[in-house]
């Protein structure tokens, strides 16, 4: 059955709130009617909160929400502490900057993350993070438009599709909507859709290192994505958000791949990485050799769309992603993906220790654990309430989630030990299936 969300208070969106005589003569958008009733994300917050209240002495273990815990290095704060002071003098104030970004950040990024891959600062756009960037990027086409997803996948890909349009009806039976290509990501195929299998789409959302699964695509898993978006004509919308969690030397980018420029958007972030999941700094990049069918540079239109919608990142925050990418800041954020990474392993060995089978982790600061025959939501509420830690119940990834939780590594040292010995002392005695 569809679980059926419901909004915390914050977020309501009852029919009923105000009274009729109250109501303008504007429609609601059909688009948003066909959403599911509400997003993922608060609906955890609203669990959590009524667990806090039925147990309002428990200690709460978050290890759902995707949210950074380290301190941000003090050399990429003080950038930005700098910078924030200088705007209070003559010399260092500066207003509107340029919409896509400060020249040099965008340069930075180019020569940090796409060296050897011809990515030029033109085409790297920054931004106030990569959520953003999926609606924006969404706004590029129109909505007859077809997209396909991997299943499971991060909500806002399917939900941003809704919105704009694309996505057709919602088909109870199966939680899935009826004009969206859902590509199967399961073990048995290394969580990589079989696309001789997979009908054309316009366009093709694909996250690597993957978000909620934690697996990162092969170089030729890559190579097969990039020719199959080749001989169909189709945009692929590539999300490296985690990239910098990989460590078997999976491709951080779709770029890597030769031929990718001229079918791919990529998407990133300095959220996961640096730690700015509150300061919010992300960033696009749009190949100049990236067409629609009438040959139109897609480069363009999207430049439009950031000048049009956005009046650029901070530029206090963009100070803090140049610092996060000199030498100095770059070995610090470093130290702290380590910091997650190794409570990763531990968390993996906790889940392992029950006979769980878990995947991601290694690539990822997500865990995907299966709980074969198990409501995913059931699993989450019975973990919840037997050990007081939050994770994320698989099924709000989509139908694909059905019988995982994701688990998030993010923490302190500490909170991620008492995670494990929590977990493997209450689990034990319960049987998910």
């Amino acid at each position: 059955m569809l679980f059926k969300f419901h909004h915390a208070l914050p977020c309501s969106q009852k029919p009923s709130f105000l009274l009729k005589d109250q109501w303008t003569k504007v429609m609601r958008s059909v688009n948003m009617e066909n959403l599911r009733t509400g997003y993922l994300f608060p609906e955890i917050s609203r669990r959590e909160y009524e667990h806090s209240e039925k147990y309002p002495d428990a200690k709460i273990i978050k290890l759902g929400i995707g949210d950074t815990s380290e301190p941000i290095p003090d050399c990429i704060a003080s950038a930005m502490a700098k910078q924030a002071m200088a705007l209070s003098t003559v010399e260092g104030y500066s207003g509107y900057g340029d919409e896509q970004g400060e020249k040099a950040l965008r340069k930075r990024i180019a020569e940090k993350f796409y060296k050897n891959m011809d990515v030029k600062w033109e085409e790297v756009f920054v931004s106030d993070g990569a959520q953003c960037d999926i609606s924006r990027v969404q706004m590029l086409f129109g909505s007859h438009v077809t997209v396909a997803v991997q299943n499971p996948s991060f909500p806002a890909y399917i939900d941003s599709s809704v919105i704009f349009g694309r996505a057709g009806n919602l088909q109870e039976q199966n939680g899935k909507y009826e004009r969206i290509v859902y590509m199967e990501c399961t073990p048995q195929n290394d969580f990589f859709p079989d696309l001789s299998n997979t009908p054309r789409t316009d366009i093709i959302f694909f996250c690597s290192p993957n978000n909620p699964t934690g697996t990162a695509a092969s170089a030729s898993q890559l190579r097969r994505l990039v020719d199959f978006a080749t001989a169909n004509g189709s945009i692929i919308v590539y999300d490296s958000s985690y990239a910098a969690y990989i460590s078997d030397g999976s491709p951080t980018s779709i770029f890597q791949i030769p031929g990718a420029k001229q079918v791919a958007i990529e998407i990133s972030s300095f959220s996961k990485f640096a730690g700015f999941t509150g300061v919010r700094l992300g960033w696009t990049v749009v190949p100049k050799e990236l067409s629609y069918s009438n040959g139109f540079p897609i480069v363009k239109d999207y430049d439009r769309i950031v000048c049009t919608c956005f009046n650029g990142a901070s530029n206090i925050v963009q100070a803090g992603g140049l610092a996060c990418l000199s030498t100095e800041g770059f070995q610090a954020v470093s130290k702290v993906l380590n910091h997650y990474k190794e409570n990763a392993k531990i968390l993996i060995e906790a889940f392992r220790g029950l006979g769980m089978e878990v995947y991601g982790g290694e690539n990822a600061p997500y865990l995907w654990v299966h709980f074969p025959g198990s409501s995913s939501w059931e699993v989450f509420a019975e973990i919840l309430e037997k050990t007081h830690i939050l994770t994320i119940p698989g099924r709000g990834f989509g139908p694909g989630g059905e019988s995982y939780i994701r688990v998030s590594s993010f923490g302190h040292r500490q909170t991620i030990l008492e995670a494990s010995k929590r977990l493997t002392s209450s689990l034990r005695k319960f049987n998910f299936n």
